[in-house]
């Protein structure tokens, strides 16, 4: 079975493993779900990412939680922005902010997937592929 947009099936797959306390989710893997994956790692919102061989490749993520004594999950919340039917793309002065800076906006540009942050720095525009909190 394909799936028309892997971007929201991967957010997808993160919110209900999350919602669910469970410590790790596999997915199939692509370029483009790795590289989020690191950009999750490297922000904090995730303890790690592994590609794990075989016929068909998984992607398997490692959620992260507080040390309370109820754990909750690091990511509060994941938005698919630009989506197959209506992509959304934000200029160099254009890129937004996520819950006033609280959030990621991951983007991907002509110099690959990065943070709005990393974006804003280069001095580059691109497409805005989803926000993480």
């Amino acid at each position: 079975m394909s799936v028309t947009d892997p971007i929201a099936d991967m957010l997808t797959r993160i919110r209900n493993a999350g919602m669910a306390g469970h410590t790790q989710t596999a997915m199939p893997t692509s370029k483009m779900r790795e590289a989020i994956a690191k950009i999750l790692k490297e922000e904090g919102f995730i303890q790690d990412y592994e590609v794990l061989p075989g016929k068909v490749a998984s992607l398997l993520i490692h959620l992260k939680y507080t040390r309370d004594r109820r754990p909750e999950p690091v990511i509060v919340g994941l938005q698919r922005v630009s989506k197959p039917g209506r992509r959304v793309y934000a200029g160099r002065r254009d890129i937004p902010y996520v819950r006033s800076g609280l959030g990621v906006a991951i983007m991907s540009t002509p110099k690959g997937v990065m943070t709005g942050e990393q974006a804003r720095r280069n001095g580059i525009g691109g497409e805005v592929l989803c926000y993480v909190w």
